[in-house]
């Protein structure tokens, strides 16, 4: 990290005011947020601009299918107990969503940076970042998205002999290999539901045993790392064994685990956990994630799943039947246009709920659960859907533009 001069020379903040407007202008137009063509124009005007940007910042990257997004909001309040934070809360993870936030924080001191799994060696080459947080990796976006197996490839070589300390997940071998080529890592027992995609070693190809929490691969001895911090029900265990209460607003075993991860990269910056995880409670929803609005008389809670892994987890912290239960999947590009993923999806364990089906793809849906014998409606829109439900709160499930959509409709 540089001191504190100015790192923008005279082309790079004409960069950044040109970026501004465009974004400004974008905003105005009703057409989101402007921070990613913002940032396209920006990186246009000078290609450097977001390593002269990260310069001056303390940075931390978040990478991984699921959860990122999260993990980057609950990391940015702890180490706000430290200092001001730059990040891009939103949720715009490409280099020029990055590049936008980074604009608009110059008086930070930490840059707290959510990343798309592809662009992580870029961007970490970018930043220089201080540390790397590595949660979980599955399959996603089928269409865009290289098979797990070598995103861990991309990673591990990406990131072969970082300066920067890499907290990972020690329970996805596909991170693990992924996080193993750097010098300085700290492995963190955040657990992982979904298994479906680390069956073969990622180091040789053989079948991975998999007994209890552990797993190791018997052809090439590539096994789980001992963790230094563990989620342990509702406590985090730090690397001196000591046992810190998880209090969060956000629901699930899932958040519990970005909130370990969190903790364990608070104190890569000097936040002890007791601190870092009293201000994670402050994080109530992110980007309409969980929150309960009222809509024709009735509340709705929002939640995002984009791929099985995802929508494993948040079955597992709905509420029980007979809630009803919405379920939205649209495939246009930023989904990825393949929905052949819905089939590695286990839908039985929606059993019992009442269940309506809406989105572009509803019929896709529609006959994956007719073959998971599922009771369904297939309805035009939300407001169909609503009024369709019996009594209850309504858990409504949906993957990215079909959330986006919804939080629209109800005016979150």
């Amino acid at each position: 990290m540089a001191g504190n001069s100015d790192p923008l020379t005279p082309r790079a903040k004409l960069a950044v005011t040109a970026g501004k407007a465009v974004a400004a202008a974008s905003r105005a137009a009703g057409r989101g947020s402007g921070s990613v063509i913002g940032g396209r124009v920006a990186l246009k005007l000078d290609p450097d601009l977001l390593a002269r940007l990260a310069q001056n910042l303390d940075c931390v990257l978040v990478s991984a299918t699921n959860g990122k997004t999260t993990t980057t909001r609950l990391i940015a309040e702890a180490l706000r107990a430290a200092g001001p934070v730059v990040s891009n809360a939103l949720g715009a993870n490409m280099p020029a969503g990055i590049t936008s936030a980074l604009a608009g924080g110059s008086d930070a001191k930490f840059g707290v940076i959510e990343v798309d799994e592809k662009y992580l060696s870029g961007v970490a080459r970018d930043t220089d970042p201080k540390c790397i947080a590595l949660l979980n990796l599955s399959r996603d976006q089928l269409d865009r998205a290289a098979e797990t197996r070598m995103l861990a490839e991309n990673w591990r070589e990406g990131l072969a002999g970082s300066k920067a300390v890499i907290v990972a997940n020690a329970d996805d071998p596909l991170v693990v290999w992924a996080a193993s080529s750097s010098p300085n890592v700290i492995w963190v027992a955040a657990g992982q539901m979904w298994k479906d995609d680390a069956w073969s070693c990622p180091s040789c190809g053989g079948v991975m045993q998999r007994p209890g929490d552990d797993w190791f691969c018997g052809e090439c001895g590539f096994r789980r790392p001992t963790p230094s911090w563990a989620l342990s029900g509702d406590h985090v265990i730090d690397p001196h064994g000591s046992a810190w209460p998880i209090h969060l607003q956000l629901p699930g075993r899932a958040n519990k685990a970005n909130a370990a991860t969190s903790a364990a990269v608070a104190a890569v910056f000097g936040v002890p956990p007791q601190v870092a995880l009293e201000r994670m409670y402050q994080v109530q929803a992110v980007a309409g994630r969980y929150d309960v609005v009222q809509f024709q008389g009735r509340d709705l809670r929002l939640l995002l799943a984009k791929n099985p892994a995802g929508w494993l987890e948040t079955f597992s912290l709905i509420d029980p039947p007979p809630t009803p239960v919405i379920l939205s999947v649209n495939a246009r590009s930023a989904d990825g246009t393949d929905t052949s993923w819905l089939w590695d999806v286990d839908y039985t364990r929606l059993t019992g709920h009442p269940i309506c089906v809406i989105g572009d793809r509803r019929l896709d849906l529609a006959v994956r659960l007719e073959v998971a014998d599922q009771q369904f409606q297939v309805c035009e829109n939300l407001d169909q859907a609503v009024a369709a439900c019996p009594p209850g709160r309504i858990e409504v499930i949906a993957n990215y533009t079909a959330f986006q959509d919804l939080r629209r409709r109800v005016g979150n």
